[in-house]
């Protein structure tokens, strides 16, 4: 056992002088701790954002407007601005390495930033001459691979706005998604490889299709065959960018959104999370150089697919200058030291991933060799276990800033997480972020210190959402996160803050399900299994915890007459897996007599998921609010 706390890494002075972090405070002409410059940033944040985008000189009009008009939910911010996402993306010297792409199978391309340019300007006018033009969708069903990259920056560049979905997802779960933005273009591949395998996607790409009336064309990019024509009527990639094309950027409010992102659908439809232009701009630049501490000597890399957050994120590295790393495939191909491998051979500097990595390279007794020029790496996704930060520091590099994030796809950003000029202690997140006026909240909404609460944020952030889509109201977005503490942003993790800054995460406080970095709800699951005549009632459970990915668990109510047999499972198993993905097919699958509901119905997920890490059944849920309190007990000593 590792003790939480115990220091693993401390910053020379010569790290802290020339941190980024450090250079923007000298700049600023403020002295003192990190803890002093972030209280500043929080007590000041029109000064602090204002100083960001005149610090990075952001391409753009600032406006004289004021810099923050209203309170939460109710925030605009930089009135009269105008921005464009992919005009500061896509700057710099057109010789130097935007983009290295590789897969499983050891293929590799690589971008200039001049290159680039070229590429995406070529999309952009292949998307104008189908219509494309500002506030119009562009939906894609891609892994991450250029053409994403490209396709993305060509929408934002014409002020249209871009939504993905990784090709593992069903047909179900991406139809949910893109049928509430109505998209004007469709880009998909044919199909993807993973672990080894191909997997031909055509026919889903069709349902999804056949489900978008709103469609003037559907692009296919030939991933598994390079030689297949599209199907008539449609597009291939080559007639979309075969032209050369001038690369413009349409100038938008700040506030103009940039992508619609999803939340993960737990008590309904995928809530469409919609980023501005400027507050993505802003926070990218933020956190990308002063927390991972990226410029333009760095080769940036972080294991994701496009439906999770952490794609956004990481194109993101083109803001500060540095070089990308796109990666297309399994962590575990052709073995479970493929992504160590990889950043050894691309001279990687910051490497990314989901903490369920790290662990399972400790697991698998991973000595990863090499990485010279390793010197950060980023972990997020889920709390990282003492363990995984000594394992960092005893088998991968003595030397290196491991930094542990939690944040989300609600802001597209970390809320807490690390910073080269603070140390590092096992198991624990050394800061709240710049900008980010992190508190723990007790039930009563009292702020603590040293005591398990709430993670809330009670100043605005301009990465925090501009609206839901199809809200005008707004009220949906209210409810998401202010439904608790009016004009305080509840988040629905667990912290623990000390008086330092430093804190622990705990993992949600909401039922959620994290599979592999990607984010589903439980109302997902219960859309395909109740499906089935067979089934009554379900439940499903992950009993994840701390940076282990744990074991995902199906419980399932039989209606009357039916038998659970094999044959059931197996054919649960095989819808989840097509119409979810193949993450997200249980480990289990158990009978039980009833599913526990509360007097109004609601599913009581979070009280059975403590019943299976341990906790007693009087204590994990109350029955006098519970309509069937007796099942509680199936479910003891299931795990």
């Amino acid at each position: 056992m590792v003790e939480e706390g115990a220091l693993l890494w401390e910053p020379t002075p010569e790290i802290v002088r020339d941190a980024r972090v450090t250079r923007f405070a000298d700049w600023l002409g403020r002295s003192g701790t990190y803890e002093d410059v972030w209280k500043w940033s929080v007590d000041r944040p029109a000064d602090f954002w204002t100083s960001v985008w005149d610090y990075f000189g952001v391409v753009g009009e600032r406006g004289d407007g004021p810099v923050i008009s209203g309170t939460m939910p109710d925030v605009q911010w930089f009135a009269g601005a105008s921005v464009n996402y992919a005009a500061n993306a896509l700057r710099g010297d057109a010789d130097h390495l935007a983009v290295i792409f590789r897969d499983e199978a050891g293929n590799r391309r690589t971008y200039t930033r001049g290159r680039l340019r070229d590429e995406v300007g070529r999309v952009r006018g292949g998307l104008e001459r189908l219509g494309v033009g500002r506030g119009d969708r562009v939906a894609a069903y891609v892994p991450n691979i250029p053409e994403a990259l490209i396709a993305f920056l060509a929408t934002a560049s014409l002020g249209a706005i871009w939504s993905s979905c990784s090709p593992d997802f069903g047909a179900p779960s991406v139809i949910d998604r893109f049928t509430q933005i109505e998209p004007k273009v469709l880009i998909a591949v044919d199909g993807y490889r993973y672990g080894g395998k191909a997997f031909d996607r055509s026919g889903v790409v069709r349902e999804i299709a056949a489900k978008l009336p709103t469609l003037a064309a559907t692009v296919w990019i030939p991933y598994l065959d390079a030689e297949a024509p599209a199907p008539e009527g449609d597009l291939s990639w080559d007639d979309l960018h075969g032209e050369a094309g001038e690369l413009t950027f349409e100038p938008v409010p700040f506030g103009h959104p940039l992508w619609v992102l999803y939340s993960s659908g737990t008590t309904g439809l995928p809530k469409p999370i919609v980023h501005g232009h400027g507050g993505i701009v802003l926070e990218h630049l933020k956190s990308l150089s002063f927390h991972q501490d990226l410029g333009d000597e760095d080769v940036f890399f972080w294991y994701t697919t496009t439906g999770w957050m952490m794609w956004n994120y990481l194109i993101g590295g083109l803001l500060v200058g540095a070089t990308v790393v796109l990666y297309d495939g399994s962590a575990a191909h052709p073995g479970p030291d493929a992504l160590w491998r990889l950043a050894d051979e691309e001279g990687v500097t910051y490497f990314g991933t989901g903490a369920p990595y790290i662990v399972a390279s400790m697991k698998a007794g991973l000595r990863p060799t090499g990485l010279e020029r390793l010197r950060g790496i980023g972990s997020t996704g889920s709390p990282l276990p003492p363990e995984g930060f000594a394992w960092v520091y005893s088998d991968v590099k003595a030397d290196v800033q491991l930094g542990s994030f939690s944040g989300g796809t609600d802001v597209c950003t970390g809320f807490v997480g690390g910073v080269p000029s603070l140390p590092v202690r096992a198991g624990v997140i050394p800061c709240r972020c710049l900008g980010a006026k992190v508190e723990s909240f007790d039930p009563s909404g009292a702020s603590v210190i040293g005591e398990v609460g709430e993670l809330v944020v009670t100043q605005p952030m301009p990465s925090m959402p501009v609206m839901f889509w199809n809200d005008p109201s707004g009220d949906r977005y209210r409810e998401s996160y202010f439904a608790d503490y009016p004009g305080v942003w509840r988040h629905g993790d667990w912290i623990k803050l000390d008086a330092d800054g430093s804190c622990v995460i705990y993992g949600r406080s909401d039922s959620t399900l994290n599979r592999g970095g990607v984010r589903m709800g439980t109302s997902e699951f219960y859309r395909v299994v109740e499906r089935f005549d067979e089934v009554a009632d379900s439940l499903v459970i992950d009993t994840g915890r701390l940076g282990q990915e744990g074991r995902l668990l199906l419980y399932v109510t039989l209606a009357e007459g039916s038998t659970f047999s094999d044959d059931l499972v197996g054919r649960l198993r095989t819808a989840l897996r097509s119409e979810l993905s193949p993450r997200h097919v249980p480990d289990e699958i158990h009978e039980v007599p009833g599913i526990p509901r509360t007097l109004s119905g609601k599913k009581l997920e979070i009280p059975v998921r403590k019943i299976l890490l341990g906790t007693p059944v009087e204590q994990a849920a109350n029955p006098d609010a519970m309509a069937n309190p007796e099942v509680l007990r199936h479910f003891v000593g299931r795990d």
